[in-house]
């Protein structure tokens, strides 16, 4: 029969409009908007979407409650009181645009590495986060940022062992018979690995949850193994230690597709379950029987999560946790291998989007996100270069989310560091900048995406107008180069121009615009013949290029920074994991969300919080040398003994006292990556004579 057309729209009528989840999560949803009379009314899952299935997380769900949120910014502002005072006033675009290009540009006759971009993944779009911001900083001469705050060492752990950001294809997870969920909340953090997992549950599988804290995710594992933070490593290498010992091996793959066996069985074998036991703090058994199943249960799965890279030795732990199913050849089927991030696999055009050939020979100083609280007070010094004088903030709010807050802060608030930040709100870092630009959401500009939890691309269309006076990060940035003179033709591309160029032919643009995504053509088991990405082609136990840089070529066990038990005076180890109903610095300010969540929170065992006469929901001050921030107690058996869970991050000026979790953690950086050790952290923790 012929298809019956639908009658044409009326203007009232509501339109569905596809789009992609902006957010810092390995999910990377397909979105459907629905839009009246030119408001955003419900944003859902796209059901089409196999990885998505129509389902969001409670955050993204209430989307438009973000975007429609009275407290938008949605003027350009221009300070009038002191620094984080919050005190501006509106100005026009012209206004804001010609004073931010004559401030640079006086700054860049001088130096233009006293410049410095600051941003992460406030969204992850190829367009809104790393396009025409980079053209525009290149141009510049602008100092660099090494973007490190989140995944650096577990990237490079994976880059040095396998070659790339690669692993398994998330939905065959449903199909395993044994997942280990290694460093990982997934309910809270990776919903749609839950949904797989849950599936294989119901099949038979067996669920093992491997963190220190009792997530919601380890109650509803068969098995919760909670190991003292930073002992990733020791365990994973006592597994091999039990591998090695019962021939659970596939000597086959190890000859054929591996480098470095001899090395890393010589060291495995230094790890028997008994040592591993000292090191991580649980029974010997539950080593010895998570060994057995690992090596025994065909397929078994691996998800990885960067909880685990957030300590002193986190990309070792990450190389030694990658090397087991190598070991055991579970690569072979398509349910075996592991993943951590699928980033890797897409064929982004990185190069045409950023144009670094636009530095011109120019080789600008790099500085690392996660010592912005040092640099930002560093004075100018031949090995440091010039004082930053200005930065530019998007996608980021360095003040609540970088270590060490408190010198962040004091680095914020010098009063001849320039600042601008683009936000949709007035965050902790708005209000210690000189201008604060209106940005888009992610309903009201173009985008594309791709995943580090899944192989498909996604498209984000604009559903509604701008709000206000928002533009998108990708115009400003063209407007900031048309006041700084810069003619290149590049900074001509609009936002729809850029998203065909993110990927060139290599994705079919035409099925993203009908359909909304794209799949990735990759085999199933991609690595059941070996061929890694890696220099060899072999999963690389042994990398010559870190031994080239006078790193240890093995996987090895690092003990923390500050280690649990070499402190009198700060005798807890403390992790910081996500609060559930914010991600990140982001959602702090939607107030149902707000609501759920309820209070800044730090679990405390039971037998901790009786030693410190501390009563559930009690304030407390949990403090070390580095600062000191109040709190509500939770005593709670998801904090391990010895083990606190500071529960974030919270905006700062939302805190008891104006600070947050980050206010005691460090700016010391891993071994591999240069990343920060948030979970590498002691402290301790007092009653506080006041009630809630």
């Amino acid at each position: 029969m012929p298809m019956i057309e639908a009658p044409a729209p009326t203007e009232s009528a509501p339109i569905s409009v596809r789009g992609a989840c902006p957010h810092d999560c390995p999910d990377t949803c397909a979105l459907l908007t629905t839009v009246v009379d030119g408001v955003a009314t419900r944003v859902q899952g796209n059901p089409e979407h196999s990885h998505t299935d129509g389902v969001l997380c409670a955050k993204v769900s209430r989307y438009t409650e973000r975007s429609y949120h009275q407290e938008r910014v949605l003027t350009p502002l221009k300070r009038t009181g002191p620094k984080g005072s919050g005190q501006f006033t509106p100005v026009g675009w012209d206004e804001a645009l010609a004073d931010i290009a004559q401030r640079l540009s006086t700054i860049a006759a001088h130096d233009p590495e006293a410049i410095l971009p600051y941003s992460y993944a406030g969204t992850m779009g190829m367009v809104q986060g790393e396009s025409m911001d980079r053209r525009f900083f290149h141009r510049l001469g602008a100092s660099l940022l090494d973007r490190t705050i989140c995944a650096s060492a577990g990237a490079e752990a994976l880059v040095q062992t396998l070659g790339g950001k690669v692993g398994m294809k998330v939905e065959f997870f449903a199909e395993a018979q044994l997942i280990l969920i290694w460093g990982s909340n997934s309910i809270g953090s990776n919903l749609h690995f839950w949904r797989y997992a849950q599936q294989a549950k119901r099949n038979g599988a067996k669920l093992v949850c491997i963190d220190p804290r009792k997530t919601e995710t380890a109650d509803k594992c068969h098995e919760h193994i909670a190991l003292r933070p930073g002992t990733d490593a020791a365990l994973a290498l006592a597994l091999m230690h039990e591998l090695i010992a019962h021939d659970w091996l596939d000597h086959d793959y190890i000859a054929r597709h591996t480098l470095g066996w001899d090395g890393l069985r010589e060291r495995a074998l230094q790890w028997p379950p008994e040592r591993a036991v000292e090191v991580c703090g649980i029974p010997v058994e539950q080593i010895r029987q998570l060994a057995r199943d690992y090596g025994t249960t065909k397929p078994a799965a691996i998800r990885l999560n960067y909880g685990m890279q957030r300590v002193r030795g986190g990309g070792n732990a990450v190389r030694a946790v990658t090397c087991l199913p190598a070991l055991t050849g579970a690569w072979r089927h398509r349910a075996g291998g592991m993943l951590l991030s699928s980033s890797g696999q897409y064929p982004v055009q990185r190069a045409v989007l950023q144009r670094p050939d636009l530095l011109a020979g120019r080789q600008p100083r790099t500085i690392n996100m996660s010592t912005i609280g040092d640099d930002l007070l560093r004075p100018a010094s031949p090995g440091f270069g010039p004082q930053v004088q200005a930065v530019v903030v998007y996608n980021s709010n360095p003040v609540a989310v970088a270590p060490d807050s408190g010198k962040v802060v004091q680095g914020f608030a010098r009063e001849d560091l320039f600042t601008v930040v683009l936000e949709h709100f007035r965050t902790d870092t708005a209000d210690y900048a000189d201008y604060v630009l209106p940005a888009t959401t992610q309903l009201e500009h173009w985008d594309v995406h791709l995943s580090y939890g899944h192989t498909d691309v996604v498209l984000n269309r604009p559903a509604i107008a701008p709000l206000g006076e928002a533009r998108s990060n990708a115009q400003i940035f063209r407007d900031l180069a048309l006041h700084m003179g810069y003619t290149d033709p590049c900074f001509t591309d609009d936002d729809a121009t850029l998203c065909r160029q993110a990927f060139g032919d290599a994705v079919d643009f035409a099925l993203l615009e009908s359909q909304g995504f794209a799949t990735l053509a990759m085999p199933d088991a991609p690595f059941a013949e070996g061929q890694f990405p890696s220099p060899s082609g072999k999963c690389e136990f042994y990398s010559a290029r870190l031994a080239a840089q006078g790193l240890d070529g093995l996987p090895d066990h690092l003990p923390n920074y500050e280690l649990q038990g070499s402190s009198a005076a700060y005798p807890l180890a403390m992790i910081s994991p996500p609060a559930r109903n914010f991600l990140n610095s982001t959602f702090v300010n939607v107030t149902t969300l707000r609501d759920i969540e309820g209070r800044p929170l730090l679990e405390i065992h039971p037998d901790d919080a009786e030693a410190r006469g501390i009563a559930n929901d009690s304030i407390v001050r949990v403090f070390n040398a580095r600062g000191s921030y109040r709190c509500h107690a939770s005593v709670s058996r998801r904090a391990r003994p010895g083990v606190v869970n500071g529960m974030g991050i919270w905006w700062r000026k939302l805190g008891l006292d104006g600070t947050n979790v980050n206010e005691i953690t460090s700016q010391a950086l891993t071994d591999l990556g240069r990343a920060p050790t948030f979970y590498d952290c002691l402290v301790e923790v007092e009653a506080v004579n006041e009630t809630a």
